[in-house]
Formats: structure tokens, sequence, C-alpha cells
């Protein structure tokens, strides 16, 4: 039988509920900030790590994998010396910015900075 990422079944035998399936492809405690990052423009590894300055390298290059197998995120690569990696939302990626901005505004109006 297949198992998401999380070691729960998927398939036939049980009703996917959709928020699980979003959740699945958004768990970690990178990927929404990866994916924000990644909305306004393409970006090289290094960059990232740099807008994200407690994420270690490891971690990245595993979430930005993740977000890429889940065909959030487009890895290109291009052949020169130094090796060159630019990363950018897919169709399937951009099409999740209206629901960052949604939570973004939901923060905005019900949680207080303290």
């Amino acid at each position: 039988m297949a198992k998401s990422r999380f070691g729960e079944p998927v398939g036939d035998q049980i009703e996917v509920c959709p928020v699980t399936q979003t959740q699945d492809i958004i768990a970690g405690k990178w990927k929404i900030i990866i994916l924000w990052n990644l909305s306004t423009q393409t970006r090289r590894f290094n960059e990232l790590q740099r807008l994200l300055p407690n994420i270690s390298k490891g971690i990245l290059t595993r979430q930005l994998r993740e977000l890429e197998e889940d065909q959030m995120v487009h890895r290109e690569v291009y052949k020169e010396v130094p090796p060159k990696v630019e990363y950018s939302l897919t169709p399937l990626g951009q099409s999740f910015i209206p629901i960052l901005q949604s939570m973004g505004e939901w923060s905005k109006k019900n949680l207080v900075s303290k």
C-alpha cells in the first residue's frame, strides 16, 4: 500500500481529506516561507539561504527537494562553471500564492504583535 511522506496510507481504501493533502505538501517549518520568497522572483540557493538566516543548508536542500517532488517548485540547473541553480514557482506553486496572501491578511487581522 502506498504511503504519504508521513507514513499514512493513501489510495482507494481511505478518503483523503483535501486539507490533509495540502498539509502534506506544505508541512515543514520553512516551506511556506520558501514559497513566499519565491512568489516575487526566481532565486538562487544562496539567496534563499540569506533570506532565511536560521535555516541550515541541509534543511533548505531537503525542503526545496520536497517542494520540487510535489511540483510546487522548479529547479533549473545551468551548465556553466561554477554551476548555477535557480528555483522558481511552478504554475501549481503560483496558484498557492493567494492562499499565502490570505494567511498573511488573517495574521494581520487576528494576531497582535507582542
